[in-house]
């Protein structure tokens, strides 16, 4: 595994974004990362201030199977099942990212410092499972700055109503529209209003909704390519941004509205907007592309290792580069559009593919520990 040296070497890039009022967090954890002291000095330096994990990422860390021989020995041997195998990990990896941040989250009032842990991506259309899931994970984490994700599907929306109603923090995951977006922002307001209903402390509810960026621009570009006029060419590389930009637009409204304002004033935390899918996927664009043409005040970018590092090395932190650019990004995606390209059929497909990949993803980590447990129970008889 790389190492951030380079991102704690050079704070400037960094430290003029989170003056911005943009909070940084690391889109990967590893129990390597845990254990080698690599995660603490990164938080110990100010470049990262949370962390967010994924199905894909866990299924990399620990199908690798490094760091985590001697508790899958462990587990082999007490003849777990995959499924407890495998949250028995994450849990142990999440919980002690959560330790290692909470000087940041008792610093920012809860904030920031948080570590994120997504519900099994298969129960991503069950709204009641998903919902029994978050329970169990908070419970098994037992932390106060984890965040539980919970993905933004149809039936994903009253499970995030549920889950804040019972004043769990939660990261919404896969949004990708703009329209699911505000259902989103709905979704939480109404659990904020359910945990007042239940007399829960609304200060102690916080929540992320992980708008997806890099993931926009490749479908788009793949479909302008291939009509290939100037016109359509001329437009690449400029949906993905022109959608976040209007998603903050929305986050703009509805925490101005007077039902934002009656929550807020009984102690409610705004939903931050979280800029997610921000590694860059087309070499030709700049690595730094979707951190420098997303800054504004109180939201979030998780990066991964390789982003944040380009960040501290050539970023380009110029100020708000959001608030301003409404009007073209209202134009980009509506030349986009009238190109024949379905917005609505894109972020749909999208969805679904984000969907389908964390469960490709889950479902590759629960093979590649049944091997393991399987090779180690074998060992120990």
């Amino acid at each position: 595994m790389s190492t951030v040296t380079e991102a704690i070497a050079t704070p400037g890039a960094l430290k003029r974004l989170a003056d911005e009022g943009v909070s940084i967090w690391l889109d990967d954890l590893s129990r390597k990362r845990i254990t080698s002291g690599s995660l603490a000095e990164l938080v110990a330096s100010g470049s990262a201030v949370g962390v967010t994990t994924n199905p894909s990422i866990f299924q990399a860390a620990i199908g690798s199977g490094e760091g985590y021989e001697e508790q899958l020995a462990d587990l082999a041997v007490r003849g777990v099942t995959v499924d407890e195998a495998v949250r028995m990990m994450t849990t142990a990896d999440v919980r002690a990212a959560a330790d290692i941040l909470r000087d940041v989250y008792d610093a920012t009032g809860g904030r920031d410092g948080r570590v994120s842990i997504e519900v099994d991506p298969r129960l991503a259309h069950h709204t009641e499972a998903t919902v029994a899931e978050a329970k169990q994970l908070a419970w098994l984490v037992d932390r106060p700055n984890v965040m539980i994700k919970i993905p933004a599907t149809r039936a994903g929306l009253p499970a995030i109503t549920e889950v804040i109603g019972l004043g769990i923090s939660v990261n919404v995951t896969l949004i990708f529209s703009l329209e699911r977006y505000r259902e989103v922002m709905d979704a939480y307001l109404a659990g904020l209003e359910k945990a007042r209903e239940r007399g829960v402390d609304l200060s102690t509810i916080h929540s992320v909704a992980s708008f997806f960026v890099s993931r926009v621009d490749s479908e788009i570009d793949k479909r302008l390519t291939a009509l290939g006029t100037d016109e359509a060419l001329a437009l690449k590389g400029r949906a993905a941004l022109a959608n976040a930009r209007l998603a903050y637009e929305a986050y703009e409204e509805v925490f101005a509205s007077g039902r934002w304002q009656a929550l807020e004033e009984a102690g409610a935390n705004r939903q931050r907007p979280l800029w997610a899918s921000t590694g860059v996927k087309d070499p030709a664009y700049k690595d730094t592309l979707y951190v420098d043409e997303l800054v504004a005040p109180g939201t979030v970018n998780t990066m991964p290792e390789a982003t944040l590092n380009a960040v501290a090395d050539h970023g380009e932190i110029t100020g708000d580069t959001v608030t301003g650019g409404y009007e073209q990004a209202r134009a980009d995606l509506a030349a986009v559009e009238r190109l024949g390209i379905s917005y609505d059929e894109v972020v749909q497909q999208l969805e679904d593919e984000g969907v389908a990949k964390f469960e490709a993803a889950w479902q590759e980590l629960l093979d590649a520990v049944a091997t393991s447990l399987k090779s180690k129970g074998a060992d120990a008889r």
